[in-house]
């Protein structure tokens, strides 16, 4: 996930427009440009040549229910503090309330999934689990690049403007992608193919160009319910509804804050992401591994132990996750995280490194670490607290020392 504004999303109307030398003094070549069906033939081919794993089109107008969907999920307080979400709620909910010369929706996906099963790591309690998605070069770079390659042959080929996304500005994805025809939101909000199943990155390209509209996906979900069940923290409140905020990946990932006791025994070794239910999506049986070279996945890091992780200064910390997600949550908020996960861990011997962070510069580590150490060591906690309690201001992580030994997290 990311914030609106980060990434430039506006091409030029046509590649041959003012000052490109190799088109000067060609006077309009009108001739020369494709339309409907054949342009998007020709836009079809080029997104496959830049490694798409699909590509579908739907009509500006073509999710009139998201402005309704979108306030009954802001007014239920489900964005937890992603306060953008609750901004320019117009645009995001209709395409052409952002731009209004929008008339169709290009949507792309690339395929991201792995071999083997991504909940494996799970059962590994002393080593850190990372997110599929993010075990490899940030996709918004890789896909940002590609979509313009795309974007570009309809501004040269079409004549048409265009402008293109990758969750970065008030757009809706996953709904115009079911629209287009892509997948349809599952139980678990996410977007499912029959193709690819869970493992699809979206980008959107707006175009001024009419492209014939593909026919929208129905829901195939049926009676399943594996991706409801699964979840560890019980984030869907009901089918088709996520609540971000017992949410894992939004914990781990977009929360700034402390997390709530209640939440994190359900946390595991989850350090940044969760894909318990993506994974057990039956559709994912016809997923095949991703092909893309720039998002091979990075096999080192996957299950790293948390004592390793936990000793990471903040140079080796941007060392190991340069040009991943994960960098972008910064060292304080990924050290809370693998607190949480050594608290969980069960592992006394992981004690010394959550009392390595007891006197650490920032609060949300420091109360990350007494909450670690008064799992896994509660005689040792005990010990250190009265020390502690003196030195302390923070009334947060004064609360994780003073909390009653085996309060309420501990039965979650």
């Amino acid at each position: 996930m990311v914030r609106p504004n980060q990434i430039a999303t506006e091409l030029p109307a046509a590649a041959g427009g003012p000052g490109a030398r190799h088109v000067a003094q060609r006077p309009l070549r009108q001739s020369g440009l494709l339309s409907g069906e054949k342009l998007k033939r020709a836009v079809t081919e080029r997104a496959r040549a830049e490694g798409f794993a699909a590509m579908r089109v739907a009509a500006a107008d073509a999710i009139p229910l998201a402005p309704e969907r979108l306030r009954a999920w802001l007014e239920a307080g489900y964005h937890g503090d992603m306060a953008w979400m609750d901004e320019r709620t117009a645009e995001r909910a209709d395409p052409r309330a952002l731009w209004s010369e929008v008339r169709s929706v290009v949507m792309l996906g690339m395929n991201y999934a792995g071999e083997g099963d991504p909940l494996a790591m799970l059962a590994e309690p002393d080593k850190g689990a990372i997110s599929l998605y993010a075990r490899r070069r940030d996709y918004h770079d890789v896909i940002k690049g590609k979509l313009k390659s795309v974007a570009g042959l309809l501004a040269a080929r079409g004549g048409a403007g265009v402008k293109v996304f990758v969750d970065t500005a008030p757009v809706m994805e996953k709904p115009l992608a079911q629209a287009a025809g892509l997948g349809w939101q599952g139980k678990h909000t996410v977007l499912v193919s029959r193709e690819h199943g869970s493992w699809l990155l979206l980008g959107a390209i707006y175009t001024t160009a009419e492209l014939p509209a593909d026919e929208p996906e129905r829901d195939h979900c049926g009676s399943c319910r594996r991706c409801l069940e699964i979840c560890p923290t019980k984030a869907f409140p009901a089918p088709y509804q996520l609540d971000a905020r017992r949410c894992i990946a939004y914990l781990t990932i977009e929360h700034q804050g402390h997390i709530d006791a209640e939440l994190r025994p359900g946390i595991g070794n989850r350090i940044f992401g969760c894909d318990d239910c993506l994974a057990v999506c039956p559709w994912n049986k016809f997923a095949a591994a991703a092909q893309e070279t720039r998002l091979a996945l990075r096999e080192e890091l996957d299950g790293r132990p948390l004592a390793e992780l936990a000793g990471l200064d903040d140079a080796a910390f941007r060392s190991l996750f340069a040009g991943t997600p994960v960098k972008r949550t910064g060292r304080e908020r990924f050290l809370r995280n693998v607190l949480i996960a050594i608290g969980n861990s069960g592992r006394p011997e992981l004690a010394d490194s959550a009392a390595a962070h007891l006197d650490a510069p920032s609060p949300l580590v420091r109360a990350m670490a007494a909450w670690a150490l008064r799992r896994l060591d509660p005689a040792r906690a005990a010990k250190l607290a009265p020390a502690a309690l003196r030195n302390e201001i923070d009334p947060q992580v004064r609360a994780e020392w003073l909390a009653p030994a085996g309060h309420r997290e501990d039965a979650a």
